[in-house]
């Protein structure tokens, strides 16, 4: 009688000792698929997700595996003798590209292995980071606009088509701001965008204002230029993330035979010469 009511009582301890560690995994399993996600949304490359990844599951003592798809992220963890495995899925964080947000995950899983910090503290850290405020709109698009003219003046461009290009940039980055708010397709507010900034910069060709024209049609539209998702595929695919890099070359791809067509438009319209 006794053993068998030792040996329940130890089946019972066993089983809580095990649900214990199962949802330990499964916690630490979804906060690195949420922190991955949300790494991938706001522009990082595969390779940095990887490291951080792994770097915060070594602090914590557990085998780790991720595998990074263009829409999703799958992140799997286990004990030591992988008896327990724990599996969490989470589709991309739909933040758009925020250097400053890149910044704060990467140095969270530096602070997690230097300064060895235990798994709530790395999830309230965590979800800190993710109330970050964006930067002010009203500064992003003065400094666009003051940007993109400082590239009118690096191709050769006069005074009058910086002052016509930051213009232009000021009305088209508006106006694209107020339509991804409206929940617009990127794809056409990058053709509304582009096609509302050649406009409004061809009245140095219609007009005949300044001695370089040109250079501000030409220039009008280069904030539009999707360089961060170009330079993500490049690295995805030197580190043989190839379905990442070939999706986000393609969408960059897209965006910019979007902006062209809006340019193109532009000109047509207005029966400006191509050559």
């Amino acid at each position: 009688m006794f053993l068998e009511t030792w040996k329940m009582m130890s089946s019972r301890i066993y089983k809580a000792v095990n649900m214990s560690d199962n949802l330990i995994l499964k916690d630490i399993a979804i906060f690195l698929a949420d922190y991955a996600s949300l790494l991938l949304g706001c522009g990082a490359t595969c390779i940095r997700i990887e490291k951080n990844t792994r770097r915060m599951a070594d602090t914590f003592g557990v085998g780790f595996d991720i595998t990074i798809l263009p829409t999703h992220v799958y992140v799997s963890v286990w004990d030591g003798d992988a008896s327990d495995t724990s599996l969490a899925i989470r589709k991309t964080a739909n933040c758009g590209i925020s250097f400053r947000l890149n910044a704060l995950l990467s140095r969270l899983s530096w602070e997690v292995a230097d300064e060895h910090l235990d798994f709530a503290t790395a999830v309230n850290r965590f979800d800190s980071i993710r109330e970050t405020r964006p930067t002010g709109k009203w500064e992003v698009l003065f400094l666009a606009s003051c940007a993109n003219a400082s590239f009118c003046r690096l191709f050769g461009g006069d005074a009058v088509a910086m002052l016509i290009v930051f213009a232009s940039t000021l009305s088209g980055y508006r106006l694209k701001q107020i339509m991804l708010e409206d929940k617009c397709d990127v794809r056409f507010t990058f053709l509304c965008a582009s096609f509302f900034s050649a406009t409004l910069s061809a009245g140095g060709h219609i007009f005949d204002i300044g001695t370089t024209p040109e250079i501000a049609l030409g220039t009008s539209v280069l904030y539009l230029i999707p360089g961060v998702p170009y330079i993500n595929a490049v690295s995805d695919m030197l580190y043989h993330h190839y379905l990442c890099a070939f999706s986000r070359f393609l969408d960059a791809a897209v965006l910019t035979a979007c902006l062209s067509v809006g340019l193109c438009t532009g000109m047509f319209i207005l029966k400006l010469k191509w050559f």
